[in-house]
């Protein structure tokens, strides 16, 4: 969605648009960052190493980025871009769902022993 919207924006756009930093470091090019500009890194992957830990920070995950959506979702006019905001956040809803179940079902097996 990013490179849609900025692919075709000229450098005064990007510059008015307060993307000329991005624009002198990584031309139209995506490169992940958080909305104050910090770099991705695998640091923020959570994992325990307990299933039902872990699947807690997924769940907690998904909330964030259903809640990240809401608000792109309220920062813009353009509807076609609403409708694909929309269905990500959704999408995250269902995963959130799913990782619930997920925990359920571990947390009744926790103490049966099986054997495979």
């Amino acid at each position: 969605m990013v490179y849609k919207l900025t692919k075709d924006a000229t450098v005064e756009q990007l510059r008015a648009a307060g993307l000329d930093d991005h624009y002198a470091n990584h031309d139209r090019a995506l490169f992940y960052q958080n909305a104050s500009g910090v770099p991705w890194t695998a640091a923020y992957i959570q994992a325990k190493g307990d299933p039902i830990a872990d699947l807690y920070e997924d769940i907690a995950a998904e909330e964030k980025a259903r809640a990240t959506y809401q608000w792109l979702i309220d920062l813009t006019d353009d509807v076609d871009l609403q409708d694909g905001l929309k269905f990500l956040r959704e999408r995250e809803v269902v995963h959130s769902l799913r990782f619930r179940e997920a925990v359920e079902i571990l947390k009744a097996e926790q103490g049966a022993k099986k054997i495979f």
